[in-house]
């Protein structure tokens, strides 16, 4: 995603932006690529139930969705917002420290949500500066964004390898490393000075009074979209768990969710070429579509290749569906709009994370691997939400959809 028209580059961009934001990103992936697969595993040495572990994972989510806009409203308000990425990196650090000396559900549930808290601006303030670069200096945001996949790759393949000689144990040690490296990534994150709007982090303080937001093909789509993306929640909580018990290795398992992300990147690459040849609903349907398959052939008996296969469709199920959402808004709404879409678009995934997260602790326990049935009827609630913007859109500017929008 590169500067809309009508950006030009501009003088002043502070030395090796691109370098510096890319290694900046990088480092909470490398964090996410730990926790994302194997913090579960790590809860399950604790004796802990499926539905203990859904509370442990889904309380957070929800915490950091109100947190995450007020770390905003104050990183724009202090005018630097490499600031808020220090304290945020130190306090999160401070967490993973602290979870060395818990071991049972109560203490766990609270450090997890704390770090939940003070962990969740970093990579919205570090998305926002990357996006200040596009719009001031017109850096190709997918060519920065691209490093932090290629991170979380590397932490994924590193974790199940380290699992594999240390079982759930190497976690925690893991995650702090990973930590620490999110204050290193604060260290020497670019300054770019006060935002000339609103970061996307803070939009929801800020969402004007009459907005093409309210415009019912807009939320339709952001609704739509944001149910998707949450029906891959029973993926994130319980994948690793359960392909463990399949008898897949822990580099079997760091293989598979670099799959994912793999096929994720390969599409970025190519993403303006297909944008070029395919309209943008049309996309986001068949996204949505794709992720309905994906959880309906989940729960059958597959080999390593068959959820291989199914990793691969991530390019469809998520990064298919981001890429048109965030081009729509750019034709869909104003540019002193498009922080509040960011920051609607971010609250509303959020919310629906959290909740199908929370539920896929209830569905696992009861129903083991079929429970995906219910992150299908998820997806297929999304795509209904997007065929309904598709409709609304046709309505209200036929001419921009049948050009492409």
């Amino acid at each position: 995603m590169t500067a809309p028209s009508g950006f030009t580059v501009t003088s002043g961009a502070p030395p090796f932006f691109v370098a510096r934001i890319a290694l900046v990103f990088s480092a909470p992936m490398m964090v996410n690529g730990i926790a994302l697969p194997f913090f579960p595993v790590w809860l399950e040495t604790l004796s802990m139930s499926d539905f203990q572990i859904g509370i442990i994972l889904a309380v957070p989510m929800f915490v950091r969705v109100f947190t995450a806009p007020v770390a905003g409203v104050i990183a724009d308000r202090i005018g630097e917002r490499s600031i808020m990425l220090a304290w945020s990196a130190v306090m999160s650090l401070m967490t993973a420290i602290a979870l060395f000396a818990t071991g049972s559900f109560w203490p766990v549930l609270l450090l997890y949500t704390l770090q939940g808290a003070v962990y969740s601006p970093y990579v919205p303030i570090t998305e926002a500066i990357m996006l200040s670069g596009v719009r001031r200096w017109n850096f190709d945001y997918g060519r920065m964004r691209l490093w932090g996949s290629l991170a979380f790759i590397l932490a994924t393949m590193i974790g199940g390898w380290l699992a594999g000689l240390y079982g759930g144990s190497m976690v925690l040690p893991a995650m702090a490393v990973g930590f620490v490296l999110t204050v290193l990534g604060a260290v020497i994150a670019p300054r770019v000075g006060k935002p000339r709007r609103p970061s996307p982090i803070s939009a929801i303080a800020t969402m004007p009074t009459k907005s093409t937001l309210r415009q019912a093909d807009v939320q339709f789509m952001l609704i739509g979209a944001a149910l998707v993306n949450s029906s891959h929640a029973m993926l994130f909580a319980f994948s690793a768990i359960y392909w463990q018990k399949m008898g897949f290795s822990g580099v079997d398992v760091g293989i598979l969710w670099s799959a994912g992300v793999m096929a994720e990147i390969l599409f970025f690459l190519f993403a303006v070429q297909l944008r070029r040849r395919f309209n943008l609903w049309s996309m986001m349907i068949v996204g949505s579509c794709v992720a309905v398959l994906r959880w309906i052939l989940f729960p059958m008996d597959m080999s390593f290749a068959g959820y291989f296969v199914l990793q691969c469709l991530h390019a469809f199920t998520y990064a298919i569906i981001h890429m048109s959402v965030q081009s729509r808004l750019v034709e869909r709404v104003a540019e002193e709009q498009e922080a509040s879409a960011q920051g609607l678009y971010y609250f509303y995934t959020g919310i629906f994370t959290a909740i199908a997260t929370f539920l896929s602790g209830y569905a696992f326990n009861w129903y083991g691997v079929h429970g995906f049935y219910l992150m299908s009827c998820i997806a297929a609630a999304g795509l209904a939400c997007v065929v309904a913007g598709r409709v609304f859109a046709a309505r209200l500017q036929p001419q921009s959809v049948a050009s492409g929008g």
